[in-house]
């Protein structure tokens, strides 16, 4: 299982996400809450700050090294504060066929394209997949796959069915694009007779928005008969969760969102809540997109069914 969160909204330090909190994101990539499963295959965050230079520019960053022992993005995650921020450590199976590169580390984005995509999960049996899906990608889009996971190909398929790659989408192109995406996966996935349980949480962002997906093909369908077999991971859908609020930091002692969701500013989501306290943090239902943008200083947040 992967990791990632998104946020919109204030500016806030990324120490304050990646490092800080009760279960920051790094934390949670060696002390999880939700899932005991280590994160050990690289680190990837895009951020947006409005007060640098070229602010819908994104700084990024990526590294094969585990991060808290990652002292360079420790150090610049003390300096730099982001109005909207994607970062994602990599959780692979613990095989020596998975390949750790730094081309394999999330958030993907190819040139000239708005949106970056991470992704937590895993589809199975993906290679038998991949001549189904390539006649769906763009040609300029095809060419700019470099790494070798699945993650890489949805956020290619989903940038193709979008009329315009090139620039910012709407909400309701966004949207159409992500389920049109998951229709040419599942009709590939009914014609090589795939039915094994297939996670498929998104977590969309391009400076001025940001989309999350919580979804599974196929839940509850292994085909093994050793049980033991079965990672945890499989046995519920992959967790991911919202809370909404202003002046995200530390207060009287206790990481948290503070205002509430009337009183908004900013929208954080995570794989699972990054701090102690939770009452403030909602679940985002199974089969669901949430998209988040930021009006007249408040962010305007809609839940989506996915079929």
């Amino acid at each position: 299982m992967c990791r990632a969160l998104l946020y919109l909204g204030e500016p806030v330090l990324l120490d304050n996400f990646l490092y800080q909190p009760d279960s920051a994101l790094v934390r949670q990539s060696y002390m999880p809450k939700m899932l005991n499963m280590l994160n050990l295959a690289g680190f990837g965050l895009r951020a947006w700050d409005p007060s640098s230079h070229e602010p819908g520019r994104a700084f990024s960053y990526y590294s094969q090294q585990l991060p808290v022992f990652d002292r360079n993005l420790k150090n610049l995650a003390e300096k730099i504060r982001a109005g909207c921020l994607l970062a994602h450590v990599r959780g692979v199976a613990y095989n020596t066929r998975v390949e750790i590169s730094v081309q394999n580390c999330h958030p993907f984005h190819f040139k000239d394209v708005p949106l970056v995509m991470a992704h937590n999960g895993d589809l199975a049996r993906f290679a038998e997949m991949k001549p189904l899906l390539a006649p769906h990608l763009k040609p300029g889009i095809a060419a700019q796959i470099h790494g070798t996971t699945d993650s890489e190909w949805v956020y290619g398929l989903i940038v193709s069915q979008l009329p315009d790659p090139y620039r910012h989408p709407s909400a309701d192109e966004l949207a159409k694009a992500v389920e049109a995406a998951l229709g040419i996966i599942r009709d590939a996935r009914k014609e090589l007779g795939i039915a094994i349980s297939s996670s498929l949480n998104l977590f969309i962002a391009d400076g001025t928005q940001l989309g999350a997906v919580r979804y599974c093909f196929d839940f509850g369908c292994f085909p093994t008969e050793d049980a033991a077999r079965l990672h945890e991971a499989n046995l519920s859908y992959l967790s991911l969760w919202y809370t909404a609020g202003r002046n995200y930091g530390l207060h009287d002692g206790e990481w948290q969102m503070t205002g509430g969701s009337d009183n908004a500013t900013s929208i954080l989501v995570a794989s699972e809540p990054l701090t102690r306290d939770t009452a403030a943090w909602v679940e985002v239902p199974e089969y669901s997109m949430l998209h988040a943008t930021i009006r007249k200083d408040r962010p305007m947040i809609s839940i989506r069914d996915l079929e």
